[in-house]
């Protein structure tokens, strides 16, 4: 996702607004859109986006209810893990990185293929990423090595792009390491790689719920946004072991 500042050249004066609001991260806030789109929507403190805090707001509703010691985020840095480092003792992240070992580093980053998480059993009591899943190629693969890796009773909070269909379509496949399109290619864009340049592998419907059951999750489920941003809030799924 892109920091502030790459967001510049893409303001619409037209659309640019401020506005207080109440920050789940940090307050009262300061909040900008540039553009017609959640990535255009940043709280000036944190910098962080509406899908950064839909997840930051799940989370905190589980510390109010209990306290937790150890969380693992699917990405190296940004708001949500700012929040995390602030409320959690010990934070672990990580990226992939095309070309590295999961489990070893590069420039200091360490690398992990969700697919096969070179953590041992029951590491974390929470697990967190935003807008990973529908990247990976085998997401049964992933949400069970996340099942493997939480403590009894340990949540995983996410975000991925989320319809109203009852069933995910996939729109891609890896077969025998060759990747299979099964519809036009789609693409996102990270920090990491740039605009347009990850394959989506799947558009989540309703029934990632079920996915997820069928990993090993005893529950599953979607919270609703509670809070908009200039018109703009995210679903959030929530599944505990």
């Amino acid at each position: 996702m892109p920091d502030l500042k790459a967001l510049v050249g893409r303001t619409r004066l037209g659309s640019v607004r401020l506005g207080l609001r109440k920050c789940p991260a940090c307050g009262i806030s300061a909040f900008v859109k540039l553009f017609d789109d959640e990535t255009g929507v940043r709280c000036l403190r944190c910098r962080a986006t509406p899908v950064h805090l839909a997840v930051i707001d799940a989370v905190r509703s589980l510390l109010a209810k209990r306290g937790i010691e150890d969380a693992y985020e699917m990405s190296s840095r940004g708001a949500l893990l700012n929040y995390l480092r602030k409320k959690i003792p010990r934070v672990v992240t990580s990226e992939y990185l095309d070309g590295v070992e999961p489990g070893s580093s590069r420039d200091g980053i360490r690398c992990e293929d969700v697919q096969r998480l070179s953590f041992a059993d029951e590491q974390f009591e929470l697990c967190t990423s935003t807008e990973v899943f529908e990247h990976v190629p085998d997401d049964l693969a992933g949400f069970k090595e996340v099942h493997r890796v939480l403590k009894k009773g340990g949540s995983f909070v996410f975000t991925v792009p989320l319809s109203e269909s009852p069933l995910t379509v996939e729109r891609a496949s890896m077969v025998d390491g060759e990747t299979r399109h099964l519809l036009p290619p789609a693409y996102h864009g990270d920090r990491l790689r740039g605009e347009g340049k990850v394959l989506v592998f799947r558009d989540y419907g309703l029934d990632i719920c079920d996915r997820l059951r069928s990993a090993g999750f005893d529950q599953a489920f979607i919270l609703e946004p509670t809070k908009r941003y200039f018109g703009f809030g995210r679903k959030v799924v929530v599944a505990t072991r």
